[in-house]
């Protein structure tokens, strides 16, 4: 039980590393919770106009996602983790970024850190789900459109790809998490009122 709770604590506090802002000042930019939709992620790190602070946020958020559940599979069996606890340990790290310490409770949105959780679990899994972000941002050029239909089809295809009940249950907590985030993206995209990507900081909602 304690080697439970050290590793779900361990990986809260990886996921909670809050790379829009750490890249964001490495680079001499403004904090990204200074503009735009103030939500510390990859995205919003776009709208400061540079590509590669971006880039490098979301490399980041999705690296700790996905290495955090790597390592767990990896290594948890050798050290007595069923695959129940490296489930939750998936869903602590990806909880860390949304909720993160570092930011008193106020993190990201979770697209790249849930990406990078879908990667540790199965490449094909994080590649499938990643192909149906990709195809929706580049029809529709809405971010938060993307992640959205991406966290839908999210759990039908762990359940066809791992065919695991234990993963597919973790996923889906995790989807519910990132659509309750998304909800006011939602709710613009249905006004028609949504920020596309690639939109600079005045005026951006998303």
């Amino acid at each position: 039980m304690l080697l439970i709770l050290l590793s779900l604590l361990a990986a809260y506090l990886i996921g909670s590393i809050p790379f829009a802002v750490v890249v964001s000042k490495l680079m001499g930019l403004d904090d990204p919770r200074s503009f735009g939709s103030g939500n510390p992620g990859a995205t919003n790190v776009l709208r400061s106009g540079n590509k590669k602070a971006a880039l490098f946020t979301l490399i980041g958020d999705a690296a700790k996602g996905g290495l955090v559940v790597w390592g767990a599979r990896s290594f948890g069996p050798t050290l007595g983790l069923d695959i129940s606890s490296t489930v939750l340990i998936a869903v602590a790290v990806f909880l860390g970024h949304v909720f993160s310490i570092f930011l008193r409770g106020k993190g990201g949105k979770g697209v790249a850190t849930a990406a990078g959780v879908l990667l540790g679990i199965d490449l094909l899994l994080g590649g499938a789900v990643l192909l149906a972000w990709i195809a929706t941002a580049a029809v529709s050029r809405y971010s938060s459109l993307a992640a959205v239909v991406a966290a839908i089809v999210a759990p039908v295809l762990t359940r066809a790809i791992t065919g695991s009940e234990e993963w597919t249950v973790g996923v889906m907590a995790m989807v519910v998490v990132l659509l309750w985030r998304h909800k006011a993206n939602i709710a613009r995209l249905i006004k028609g009122e949504e920020s596309k990507i690639g939109s600079k900081k005045q005026g951006a909602a998303n």
